[in-house]
């Protein structure tokens, strides 16, 4: 067997299968030739987020095993909306917005996946060109209303109603996939488990205009669920994006490192590139040694590492060590940025002021005089990393940080970031 012929086995033992349509006229093909294989995204916002990961790890395989991926940013299918995971219409996008975020999402794209052998279209080129009775009588006609309605993206939105644009999602999805197969010669599609009635709606809709001999495939990723029954892909914060303005990487490399020991196996294998003994020595570590991470901290280096980059990973682990230790003066400006915004937040002018009024009139970190001045005198205060026991030391925020931040420390964990810059 090839190694383009082993992703099948692969993709199972990571847990990344679901449901296939076809298993041994799959596997035969991939032992056959390098395949395309498709998924899509539609720019309803302007990044990806770690949900959207989950199927797009399972193309990367395809390509690290030498098959071809193609991507589909919908800027037609965008422009009306998904159905899917929803109970309501979404809000349309105008066509800028669509086309702003277009932009970002291919940049994100080509980083995870590079730019040779791989190739990312626009289905807005293909749909936008047909008129509506091309539509209705070139594929409406191909479709019958009882099976649309059965499909569980669709049957899911009945109660509370559905549109007749987001009804007719599936069908444009599924000359989406007819297209790439005449065009790019894409002859899979992959997706999220409530992809798979559009999936195999795209495969039926090949099979009826090219002939049942036609050889299109679709497969599906389970639904990504933690130990506790919960959604995979939330923080306390919200989503975690792979925008690194929405996300800073050191949230994202934090985010992957405080997962639960009882998910950190099923991560390590659905979002790592490890091996599988790699994968077996961290998981026996998480049982021997649980109090040391292993697992959790190899899991947060790849991940970052793949949508980040390995500067991301080294500045992460800098934080991580400079807030577990204190010793935060070598950090940069763009570190404290990162690193500090789970802290209570005071804003400060740039002016040097001592200590004692600094901390209680000016940032209100202290509640009183008398507190500021014993807490100084018992070395309670640290300044930029720093402690500070005199009382007549003044407090200058052009010393450290390009005058930015100031960080504060009172006692061994409570810290506080005074920015400077925004009081300006």
């Amino acid at each position: 067997m090839t190694d383009r012929g082993k992703i099948l086995d692969e993709l199972k033992w990571r847990g990344a299968l679901n449901q296939l349509t076809d298993e041994d006229g799959l596997r035969k093909l991939t032992e056959e030739k390098a395949v395309s294989v498709y998924c899509g995204t539609d720019p309803t916002g302007d990044s990806l987020h770690v949900g959207h990961l989950i199927p797009f790890m399972i193309l990367k395989r395809f390509q690290l095993l030498g098959h071809r991926p193609v991507i589909v940013i919908g800027g037609g299918t965008g422009s009306i909306g998904d159905p899917s995971g929803r109970n309501s219409e979404r809000v349309l996008q105008t066509m800028d917005t669509i086309a702003a975020n277009k932009k970002k999402l291919t940049a994100q794209m080509e980083n995870l996946f590079g730019t040779d052998d791989f190739r990312i279209v626009d289905n807005y080129d293909w749909l936008s060109k047909l008129s509506m009775l091309d539509f209705l009588r070139d594929y409406g006609k191909l479709f019958s209303v009882n099976s649309m309605l059965n499909k569980e993206v669709v049957a899911s939105r009945l109660e509370n109603g559905i549109s007749y644009t987001e009804f007719t999602y599936q069908i444009l999805q599924s000359v989406d996939f007819l297209h790439l197969f005449k065009h790019e010669d894409v002859q899979l599609q992959i997706g999220g488990a409530d992809q798979w009635g559009n999936i195999t709606a795209g495969i039926d809709l090949i099979h009826r205009i090219e002939g049942p001999e036609a050889r299109a495939y679709g497969l599906t990723n389970p639904l990504m669920l933690k130990a506790d029954g919960t959604k995979f892909g939330k923080s306390a914060g919200g989503a975690v994006w792979l925008d690194p303005e929405k996300t800073s990487p050191y949230e994202f490399y934090q985010f992957w490192f405080n997962q639960d020991d009882a998910d950190v196996e099923k991560f390590l294998k659905f979002f790592t590139f490890l091996s599988r003994d790699a994968i077996a020595e961290l998981v026996e570590a998480t049982k021997t040694h649980p109090e040391k991470r292993e697992a959790q901290r190899e899991l947060a280096r790849a991940v970052t590492k793949f949508v980040h980059g390995q500067k991301a990973v080294d500045q992460a682990e800098n934080i991580s060590d400079a807030l577990f230790s204190g010793d935060v003066a070598e950090l940069s400006a763009d570190d404290i940025k990162q690193g500090f915004k789970q802290f209570p937040t005071v804003e400060a002018p740039e002016t040097a002021e001592n200590i004692v009024t600094w901390l209680v009139d000016t940032t209100k970190i202290e509640p009183s005089r008398r507190q500021a001045r014993e807490d100084i005198q018992n070395g309670a205060i640290t300044i930029n990393g720093t402690r500070q026991r005199e009382l007549d030391f003044e407090v200058d925020p052009s010393t450290h940080f390009d005058g930015q931040y100031v960080i504060v420390r009172r006692g061994k964990k409570r810290y506080f970031l005074v920015d400077i810059k925004a009081a300006k």
